[in-house]
């Protein structure tokens, strides 16, 4: 299920910032239409970040293949939507805190070692590196609020700040 689009990664000097993202409580309010309201807020976000690179970390993953979900994006950002992460299944419910920031660096570790990223999520417990993660309100999802809080992690990855 893991479909990496090589040809969409940046080009020489463009050193990518891995985005991974929730769906459920993000990109739309969590337990409401599956309808990606809040996604437009995201998208315009990730215009201004040519260098974003977009890691599906949803449970969508483990459902639909990585065309499906990319075509839930717009077309300009769709082509920057390169990978899932792997799904750990955990074994005992204390393995469930911090259980998608351990995929995402189990991607990196085989993908993007030393590479800038940020979380996108709803749900605290899923990422214990917190001065990483985006966390929405999963009432709400995606807000102009969150977008500014990616700016400026984005921006201080962007003046070389390796921890935001």
């Amino acid at each position: 299920m893991h479909q990496k689009k090589t040809e969409n990664l940046p080009g020489p000097g463009v050193i990518p910032v891995y985005v991974f993202l929730d769906f459920d409580g993000v990109t739309h309010p969590w337990s409401e239409s599956e309808d990606f309201r809040c996604l437009p807020v995201l998208e315009a976000v990730l215009r201004d970040y040519p260098e974003t690179r977009v890691v599906i970390a949803s449970d969508w993953r483990t459902l639909f293949s990585l065309p499906k979900l990319a075509a839930r994006f717009s077309e300009d950002i769709r082509e920057r939507v390169i990978d899932t992460t792997p799904a750990i299944f955990p074994r005992s419910p204390s393995e469930l805190y911090g259980l998608r920031e351990r995929e995402a660096r189990q991607w990196l570790a085989a993908k993007a070692p030393q590479a800038s990223w940020v979380a996108i999520d709803d749900a605290p417990g899923n990422w214990p590196s917190r001065d990483r993660l985006v966390l929405t309100d999963f009432k709400q999802g995606f807000t102009e609020e969150d977008a500014g809080r990616l700016r400026r992690l984005l921006d201080a990855f962007r003046l070389g700040n390796s921890q935001p």
